[in-house]
């Protein structure tokens, strides 16, 4: 679809942007004690260069430490932190992009006065109880957290007037060195629970003064800022609004009472309003309702019903992809789109779409490996995107000697080499030994629909570098020299093995990969394990093709399946819940047996419990500590501490035991080859890994 109306100009008070798409705050923990560093620099400039028309610089903090979240944000409470924003400045205005720095005391959440034995200030105490959910935490990740404030709690005390009165000073000082530096304005972060949307909050407000009780009260703290900013900074700086939309806890901010605020903030000098949302469970499925969705398009109804209200511009956000995103403009949803994990996953995106390849786009897969990492202040890596968070590597540039490449294993780390490898000037062939690209992620797209879009990203770009691509091709010493290669990379994945159990060669025991050979029609061997009338049926969609296709398979699936209605699935990590989700929404009883404690291990833990509550929704039923014991034509035996349970069975699936693989790898080797290994085959480490290990060897050619 071509993009008109997010690729032309626009407009927020003083500020034009050359098109619609806005980069919102995400914090890169990359500072030096508050000052910007080269590394800021490079993130938000390759965005610049890729085309993006507004850029928001990541949360920064007014009075830092004071307030603050991490000591590795941006700091705005002294003049000596200027010439860093600058320099920030002066890199993204000389790509024709604009950029504001989005301002905020955090409040509650500010780590940093925890650790340095100050009170938070928030405008009642006590607060509500609101008890993060910490079941899909792991103990490694739980320290980490604690790391940040020294495994301090925080202690809270009610803001007083003359703290009120400071806390206006310190925005306004903070936003007068802001336009010093050269950038184009500020967004104030009245949102996701810090301190100005505490007070903006029925829930965290109950104060009985002129800040608490009514609407106008709670949103005086906001209107003073607001003011305070247009005093010292003038009608030629612009100031944008974050509020929420919706605040998920009882009584909180509704998308009504949102409306409300942003017609204050309109009427005391916003130019624009951004709608985003916010839960307080932080470590459970309220992080994945706000602030960062789970669902494409989850906030756009809340910028909808704020735009009704107001006469400035409103940004959407909340996962809106391109497509989306036109028909949001077009409707009159919103004025602007924000794509934050968009522009992580891809940075030249506004330039693909302009130069009308938006087939190009490396489409963000929705893993929240990225945002996982600020939960204890690191730096933000991507699964898909293995540049994002090692700008220190710099940018990849033409190979000194043009080598002979084949690339073995047509996966996420096999293509993403041969894409590598084909733009820095290889003469690269890419041997699979199946019928199709993609590996494991291929299949992963039945249970994960985003993945496919990942595959076709690859595949299109590795056809667009006239990588020499050959399907049904298995590696051969004699192929290898007849095709001079001067290095192989080994992408051939990871081993599956059966767990070593009575019962586990049954027929209706399937393996991982026996399963997606039954639903991919990739080995017709497979099907031989079925009772003859499903063997006829895969038999005839394999012949009619209809099992080539991710997307009918999906869809077909849902109405027939070559495996019982009774399913036990052994192992509940990363596919052993998406599995078990994808079974239960096509009819299946699961049942998923872990041996560990925690389910989902692989998975960012934003991800883990949203994944796992959704497959408790569809009826999954998860056992940890589960040891398999025994298999028979009816039930599965397991054991917890000393006690034998059964559960009643007519299909097994084996989600665990994997392993690395380098058989292939040592046998070319043995051969003469020099030889890299890439992806699972070197350590199981799904997309992610494959993608940054197939990366890395690309570079290093």
């Amino acid at each position: 679809m071509p993009h008109p109306k997010l690729l032309t100009q626009g407009r927020i008070g003083p500020i034009t942007t050359r098109n619609r798409i806005v980069l919102p705050a995400m914090d890169q923990n990359s500072c030096d004690d508050g000052a910007i560093t080269d590394l800021n620099i490079a993130h938000y400039e390759a965005r610049a260069r890729g085309g993006v028309g507004l850029l928001i610089l990541e949360t920064s903090a007014v009075a830092w430490p004071v307030g603050a979240t991490s000591l590795h944000q941006p700091a705005l409470s002294n003049d000596r932190f200027i010439p860093g924003l600058t320099r920030l400045a002066d890199s993204v205005h000389r790509h024709g992009s604009k950029m504001v720095v989005q301002i905020c005391h955090h409040g509650k959440t500010a780590g940093v006065d925890a650790m340095q034995d100050r009170e938070q200030l928030v405008p009642s105490v006590p607060l509500p109880d609101d008890e993060s959910d910490m079941s899909a935490i792991t103990m490694d990740e739980l320290m980490k957290m604690a790391g940040l404030t020294g495994g301090k709690r925080g202690k809270q005390r009610a803001a007083t007037t003359d703290d009120i009165v400071w806390v206006i000073d310190q925005f306004a000082d903070a936003s007068e060195r802001v336009k010093k530096a050269g950038l184009d304005g500020i967004e104030i972060h009245a949102a996701h629970g810090y301190l100005i949307s505490t007070f903006l909050s029925p829930h965290y407000n109950v104060r009985d003064d002129e800040y608490g009780g009514s609407v106008e009260n709670r949103a005086r703290l906001l209107v003073e800022i607001i003011t305070a900013i247009r005093k010292r900074c003038g009608s030629d700086f612009g100031i944008i609004v974050r509020l929420d939309g919706r605040e998920y806890v009882d009584g909180g901010i509704t998308p009504e009472l949102c409306a409300e605020y942003a017609v204050i903030a309109e009427t005391a000098g916003a130019d624009a309003i951004h709608v985003s949302a916010s839960g307080p469970n932080a470590m459970g499925i309220g992080f994945t309702n706000g602030p960062l969705p789970w669902q494409p398009d989850q906030y756009v109804g809340l910028a909808a019903v704020v735009k009704m209200a107001v006469s400035i511009p409103v940004i959407a956000v909340g996962r809106i992809l391109p497509d989306a995103a036109e028909i949001h403009l077009k409707n009159g949803d919103c004025d602007f789109v924000s794509m934050g994990r968009q522009l992580l996953a891809d940075p030249e995106l506004p330039a693909k779409l302009l130069s009308g390849t938006p087939e190009r786009v490396r489409t963000c897969i929705n893993c929240f490996v990225c945002v996982a990492q600020n939960f204890w202040d690191g730096a933000p890596v991507c699964a898909i995107n293995a540049e994002l968070g090692h700008y220190d590597e710099g940018p990849l540039v033409p190979a000194e000697v043009r080598r002979r490449v084949i690339v073995v294993g047509g996966g996420p780390g096999g293509m993403e080499a041969a894409r590598v490898a084909a733009i820095r000037g290889h003469s690269v062939t890419l041997l699979e030994k199946s019928p199709h690209l993609g590996g494991t992620a291929r299949f992963s797209s039945l249970t994960t629909p985003m993945n496919a879009q990942f595959v076709r990203y690859l595949t299109t770009e590795i056809s667009r570098l006239d990588v020499d691509i050959r399907t049904s091709t298995p590696v051969t010493a004699s192929l290898l020299r007849e095709l001079n290669a001067d290095v192989v990379i080994v992408a051939t994945g990871a081993r599956r093995e059966r767990p070593d159990v009575p019962g586990s060669a049954l027929p209706h025991v399937f393996s991982g990969d026996d399963l997606r050979a039954l639903l991919t029609g990739d080995d017709p061997a497979a099907a031989a394990r079925l009772p003859i009338h499903r063997r006829l049926i895969v038999s005839i969609g394999r012949s009619l093709g209809m099992m080539s296709n991710m997307d009918r398979v999906r869809s077909m699936s849902k109405r027939w399946m070559p495996i019982g209605k009774r399913v036990v699935v052994v192992g509940g990590g990363l596919v052993g819940v998406e599995l078990a989700e994808y079974l239960a929404e096509r009819g299946r009883s699961v049942t998923v047996l872990e041996s560990g404690e925690k389910l989902g291990l692989e998975m960012a833990h934003p991800r883990r419990a949203r994944a796992v509550h959704e497959a408790r929704n569809h009826g999954v039923e998860f056992v940890t500590g589960a040891d398999l014991v025994s298999i028979t034509q009816s039930d599965v035996s397991y054991r917890i501490g000393e006690d034998t349970h059964t559960v009643r069975a007519d299909a097994v699936v084996i989600a665990s035991g994997v392993h690395t693989d380098h058989s292939i790898a040592e046998q070319l080797i043995a051969d003469g080859f020099e030889v890299q290994v890439v992806g699972d085959a070197v350590s199981v480490g799904y997309i992610e890994g494959a993608v940054r290990t197939g990366y890395l060897a690309g570079r290093s050619l």
